[in-house]
């Protein structure tokens, strides 16, 4: 499928920049040229750990050899100024969520890369793994029917009295809490199902929501946070309506249940790409109806995405973003997860975040093509319409 090696480089190397390292490790063809990062130790710790080579400047690694495709890996804060002088220097850009925390940056970011003619996007990249395309599939083939109505859950825990300040990576570097509390849940764990229902059912044309800041003093120097409890209801130009729900205060739950008029299609895991994916039934019997108290798995082909086989977030695969826009660069292809598609998630999750108490419905403004299932799902799942 891959012609030839890919080199990429790294900005950032921090936390999740060890995620990425350990799932390019599933893709022999993806070769990481180089790494940057404005802390000297931190970079030397990563590169030493990973047998990266060391770039001294932003500069050096945006002109490394052979370097097409950059991966932004920097704290949210960051990533605008970051992907633009990227950007503006000719390379490809796979970011970290969120594109940008201000909507107009991220319309900046779009329109400078439709105007350079390079491909940008940004993660969450599950939507390509083995539990999401085979959930979309399922959703294609209607096994429980046309799809009426979703709920989506991402709740992780009462995070602020977690022993957060001991989570290291692998190479040593510490979870960013302070990024974490700062920019607010929904816009760091909202893609992860988002990005999945806007392939599913397309766009987001209104949302309506609320968020609220439940638990204040996270931060011990007062430092304003972010809202850490969101609920949207989002519909889709399909008909389609959905509610998702992101908070850091309720126990952990990351489970999805898309109902259609004959069943249930659900998974209980988001962050795990090869998590099950299972059909419940409604039945009649005389004068009751019910939901099957038993679920069956659903299969729809072989898949072909390598699994990282770890534990919690580090049992998605990072990497897979990357290598969808390596694909395409190398077979010629509008990429899956192109800047349209990067651009409406992004308007959406801030539209939920910022919603607060009293926003009320916002329009959305942006729109992204269909996204196109990956093609091990094709043959046993025909798409229908449900216009």
């Amino acid at each position: 499928m891959h012609s030839s090696t890919a080199r990429v480089g790294i900005i950032g190397t921090g936390f999740v920049a060890d995620l990425y390292m350990r799932s390019l490790k599933t893709f022999p063809h993806i070769e990481v040229a180089g790494a940057f990062d404005i802390d000297g130790a931190r970079l030397d710790a990563f590169c030493a750990y990973w047998g990266v080579r060391r770039c001294a400047s932003l500069d050096e690694l945006l002109h490394l050899p052979g370097v097409e495709l950059v991966l932004n890996l920097t704290n949210p804060a960051a990533h605008f100024g970051v992907s633009r002088a990227c950007l503006q220097a000719g390379r490809h850009v796979y970011s970290e969520k969120p594109l940008a925390t201000d909507m107009g940056d991220a319309k900046a970011l779009h329109d400078l890369a439709q105007a350079s003619g390079l491909m940008l996007a940004s993660a969450p990249c599950s939507l390509l793994g083995e539990a999401a395309q085979t959930l979309w599939a399922s959703v294609r083939r209607e096994d429980a029917g046309k799809p009426l109505l979703v709920y989506a859950e991402l709740d992780d825990d009462y995070i602020a009295t977690a022993p957060y300040r001991k989570w290291i990576s692998e190479s040593g570097a510490p979870w960013p809490y302070r990024d974490e509390f700062e920019v607010g849940c929904t816009v760091e764990h909202a893609g992860y199902y988002l990005s999945w229902l806007i392939a599913m059912f397309g766009n987001v044309t209104r949302v309506v929501a609320a968020s609220a800041e439940l638990v204040a003093g996270k931060l011990a120097d007062g430092a304003p946070t972010a809202p850490d409890y969101s609920c949207a209801t989002l519909f889709f130009e399909t008909g389609v309506v959905a509610r998702l729900t992101c908070s850091i205060v309720a126990p952990h739950n990351h489970a999805l249940r898309v109902i259609g008029e004959r069943g249930v299609i659900e998974i209980d895991e988001c962050w795990h790409n090869g998590a099950a994916v299972r059909l419940r039934r409604r039945h009649v019997f005389r004068r009751r109806q019910l939901n099957s108290p038993f679920a069956r798995r659903v299969n729809v082909g072989a898949a072909t995405d390598p699994k990282v086989g770890r534990r919690g977030a580090a049992s998605m695969n990072f990497a897979l973003g990357p290598a969808e826009m390596i694909g395409a660069l190398q077979e010629r292809r509008p990429c899956r997860l192109g800047a349209d598609f990067a651009l409406h998630f992004n308007e959406v999750t801030l539209a939920i975040q910022n919603a607060r108490a009293d926003t009320g419905v916002q329009v959305m403004t942006t729109r992204c093509r269909p996204v196109e299932p990956l093609p091990w799902t094709l043959a046993a799942s025909p798409r229908k319409s449900h216009s």
